[in-house]
């Protein structure tokens, strides 16, 4: 059986990272970079692909060589990332490897939240 030749992150049309999206092919770029802008790992998927599903290959996929002998560091010390990557299996797979990390709130779900709380208090009131 011969082996695939599609990136880790998928792709589509023979493995180049392109894909169908609102504007025709499209690929996208996921990035790790450290706190100087120096990008760490990189993962090219296809434009329709959710950001989301290749947090944890991007993260994988980080290798930072040690200055003598010795593995390569492959855990950051903490994370920053965009709205898009605030879910809870992102968020538990962070914690389990205890990175910490700084993920803003969508405002949509901030805002179901405190409808929730007063709903909740309210209630306990009562």
């Amino acid at each position: 059986m011969a082996e695939s030749r599609c990136p880790p992150g998928g792709g589509g049309a023979g493995g180049e990272g392109l894909g169908r999206s609102r504007g025709g092919f499209t690929s996208k770029l996921h990035l790790s970079a450290d706190g100087r802008c120096r990008p760490l790992s990189l993962v090219v998927t296809p434009g329709q692909r959710a950001d989301c599903t290749q947090f944890k290959p991007v993260l994988e996929t980080i290798r930072v060589p040690r200055p003598g002998p010795g593995r390569p560091r492959k855990k950051p010390d903490s994370v920053a990332a965009d709205k898009a990557y605030r879910n809870g299996p992102i968020r538990e797979h962070l914690r389990r490897r205890g990175i910490r990390h700084t993920i803003p709130g969508k405002t949509d779900s901030q805002a179901a939240r405190l409808r929730k709380r007063t709903r909740w208090t309210a209630a306990r009131l009562r």
